[in-house]
């Protein structure tokens, strides 16, 4: 029997993806992420904007396509919140954002549920372990946590993910101690409000692998996560990637308010440079949300600004997204269109021109590339703080020191070193 899981949104999505695979292998299935004929399909969804829900909706008619007798199942956020949606497509089954394990419950009963169910649970706060995913070589994820409690009022994903809970850290410190990957990315939606059953942080979890060979790499996290002991944790690992996603949203106090993030741009400032007191060549990347109905154009020039004062190295622009349920969407009224337009073009603009100034600081410097493809006859990966570095030739998959030459397209070029 052939499979496929296919999945949509984020770093989350697609660890669970794996998990699926692993425990379909496990099960005697020939499994494969890529859309092709298969006997059954288990479509990963998201809803974190009105565009991914459209697609995750439109790929059901896809898999169709490629077999109109396989059997379909839709799991993930879309289909979370609006399950409906799916069933009308005359799929399967169709599971949410939880207790995706039970799909592989179905696949050793042999899908003998009768058709066209759901199977939406609420896991209050218990954890749910999946099958270990495939180990990839070059990049590895862990996921050490699910759901969220923060509930920006802009954010879907914790009406939809469930509540905060975490895994236990000694099973996190075991996969990820055995992980045989170059690179491991601790991930989840998120980690920084990790904290097991034993009250466990992840600090503590950090502690526990230190001495990991796998190079460490965390996911996006949080200003409440930077505090002296965080710092304390990373700096005695032996191999930790400098690089921190910290998520920002808007350079404004008065947008943050409204979008119930708790700091100010002044404390995310401050957090900003304890990074870089701990790693002086930290690359700190963020997000931020372009058109939110309360930024004022004032409020908008505050985070052009923001994107040069916490020294980018890239940063992830999106425009507000309404979704509905949320409190943003039922308190304030969209921006125009144009306005947001405008403002995302000026804000990929500043992007653009922080991220090449970010760049030249390395040229003449020694990083290490872990290598993912060979395109175009040039080596591709990324550096400890996740530079896209460019080597000519093929210097085969291994972590490797190079000199930077030159900026090059979205990265790098570098030459071997000595």
């Amino acid at each position: 029997m052939r499979a496929v899981v296919f999945t949509l949104g984020c770093k989350v999505n697609d660890v669970e993806s794996g998990s699926l695979i692993r425990g379909l292998e496990q099960l005697g299935y020939e499994v494969s992420r890529e859309l092709e004929k298969a006997d059954l399909y288990i479509l990963n969804t998201c809803a974190v904007t009105g565009e991914a829900e459209r697609k995750s909706r439109q790929t059901v008619g896809k898999l169709q396509k490629l077999n109109p007798q396989a059997k379909i199942i839709v799991c993930g956020c879309a289909s979370e919140k609006s399950p409906q949606d799916f069933l009308d497509k005359n799929v399967y089954a169709v599971f949410g954002a939880k207790c995706k394990g039970k799909i592989l419950e179905l696949a050793k009963e042999q899908f003998t549920a009768p058709y066209g169910r759901t199977y939406i649970e609420d896991c209050g706060r218990v954890y749910e372990d999946l099958p270990t995913p495939e180990c990839l070589k070059t990049r590895n994820f862990v996921k050490i946590q699910d759901g969220c409690d923060r509930f920006c009022s802009y954010c879907v994903i914790p009406y939809l993910r469930g509540r905060n809970r975490s895994r236990d850290a000694d099973d996190a410190a075991r996969e990820i101690l055995e992980s045989t990957a170059f690179e491991t990315v601790i991930t989840g939606i998120d980690v920084s409000a990790y904290k097991d059953g034993k009250g466990r942080d992840l600090a503590d979890l950090l502690f526990l692998v230190k001495h990991a060979k796998t190079r460490i790499r965390l996911g996006s996290i949080e200003v409440s996560l930077i505090t002296e002991r965080f710092i304390d944790a990373i700096k005695q690992m032996d191999s930790f990637a400098p690089q921190f996603h910290l998520s920002l949203q808007s350079g404004s106090n008065s947008v943050l308010k409204s979008m119930n993030r708790h700091y100010t741009r002044e404390e995310y400032l401050e957090k900003c440079q304890m990074l870089y007191k701990a790693f002086p060549n930290a690359s700190i990347t963020t997000d931020i949300i372009v058109g939110f109905p309360t930024e004022t154009e004032e409020d908008f020039i505050q985070s052009l600004a923001i994107v040069t004062e916490a020294g980018f190295s890239q940063i992830h622009a999106f425009p507000y997204s309404p979704r509905e349920g949320t409190n943003a969407y039922k308190k304030y009224k969209e921006l125009p269109a144009s306005v947001k337009k405008q403002r995302m073009e000026r804000i990929l603009a500043k992007g653009l021109e922080q991220k090449q100034n970010y760049l030249k600081k390395y040229l003449g410097q020694t990083l290490t590339i872990v290598p993912e493809n060979v395109i175009d006859g040039y080596t591709e990966g990324y550096s400890e703080n996740y530079l896209r570095l460019y080597v000519r030739g093929d210097i085969g998959k291994r972590p490797t020191q190079v000199r930077v030459e030159e900026v090059f397209g979205d990265g790098l070029l570098c030459v071997l070193n000595g």
